[in-house]
């Protein structure tokens, strides 16, 4: 077998690798959206269960760096701050919206940041969307509408839907910077400056009233244990994948939400099984037609390319 042979074989496996992490952090971000919901109707404000999070988040991290001494390599420090800044500001925003309007209207309204990431990424990346993509989003988007609004979502302009709104906006900026970090550096890295940015922009909710149940911590830690694990895999496969493909996958975060949530009672409509049909069909369609070959002697190529073997 040739080198080219050879090369396009190891791309193609770190593509299949990428999109099984993509759906793992899809179930467990969908999981982690029914935890913030349990800690919240036990009396935690949508900033405290955001501080409790990124606690959790920085404390597993450190962890990682302590057991893998070396793993903590900081190259382009000023785009972590702008992952950790804008990431912070898009996880405060979509669980402030959550405390003012349905969560199923707020996570569906949030979860259309992968257009802004599309947008982004067109100018600062280079990404070439075909028309499959934007079809498979297309699709994907309204499986998700389906699934959390069950067709009768309205939106309405207030103070809630336009934080989730400007959540879906600054989630843009965020994966889009993480798809250009993984050229330059590693993935607990890069989540330590997420989880700083998180922690440091919701610390002025830490000063308000906390709930003492124990069943209320129990579901924030869990936000922070599982969201942790989902954000690893995530920030890991954008390494593989272009950002539009990528946000194609994280379709699976609320059809996921609303599997888990029916352990918590909520039932499962005609409507919500079109949505999940289309949901999944959008992701598979735009996943296998929707990515244009790159030139592989462009320095962008090496943005797709760029996970080092050794990373977690």
């Amino acid at each position: 077998m040739d080198f080219s042979a050879s090369g396009r074989a190891a791309h193609r496996a770190s593509r299949r690798r990428a999109r099984l992490l993509l759906f793992g952090a899809g179930l467990l971000f969908g999981l982690s959206a029914v935890l913030a919901r349990l800690a919240s109707v036990g009396g935690m404000d949508g900033g405290q269960v955001t501080f409790v999070r990124f606690g959790v988040g920085i404390l597993a991290v450190v962890s990682v760096f302590t057991l893998r001494p070396g793993t903590f390599r900081p190259v382009n420090r000023p785009l972590l701050v702008t992952r950790g800044l804008f990431g912070g500001f898009a996880a405060l925003l979509y669980f402030l919206a959550i405390a003012l309007i349905p969560a199923g209207e707020a996570t569906l309204i949030n979860n259309t940041f992968p257009i802004w990431a599309v947008v982004i990424s067109l100018f600062v990346l280079g990404e070439r969307p075909t028309f499959h993509l934007a079809l498979g989003l297309a699709i994907a988007v309204a499986g998700v509408f389906l699934v959390l609004g069950g067709g009768t979502t309205r939106f309405q302009l207030g103070w809630g839907q336009g934080l989730a709104v400007l959540s879906a906006m600054a989630g843009g900026v965020a994966v889009t910077s993480i798809r250009a970090l993984r050229a330059t550096d590693n993935a607990p890295t890069i989540f330590l400056a997420f989880a700083l940015g998180g922690f440091a922009v919701s610390t002025p909710y830490a000063l308000h009233h906390w709930p003492a149940g124990p069943a209320t911590w129990a579901a924030a830690g869990g936000v922070g244990v599982v969201a942790f694990l989902a954000q690893l895999f995530m920030t890991e496969a954008y390494g593989a994948l272009s950002v539009a493909e990528a946000a194609l996958w994280q379709q699976l975060t609320p059809i996921a939400a609303f599997g888990w949530s029916l352990l918590i009672g909520e039932r499962l409509t005609g409507t919500t099984v079109v949505g999940v049909v289309l949901g999944v069909a959008g992701i598979v369609y735009g996943s296998v037609l929707g990515h244009r070959p790159r030139d592989v002697a462009s320095p962008r190529a090496g943005m797709a390319a760029g996970i080092p073997a050794e990373e977690p």
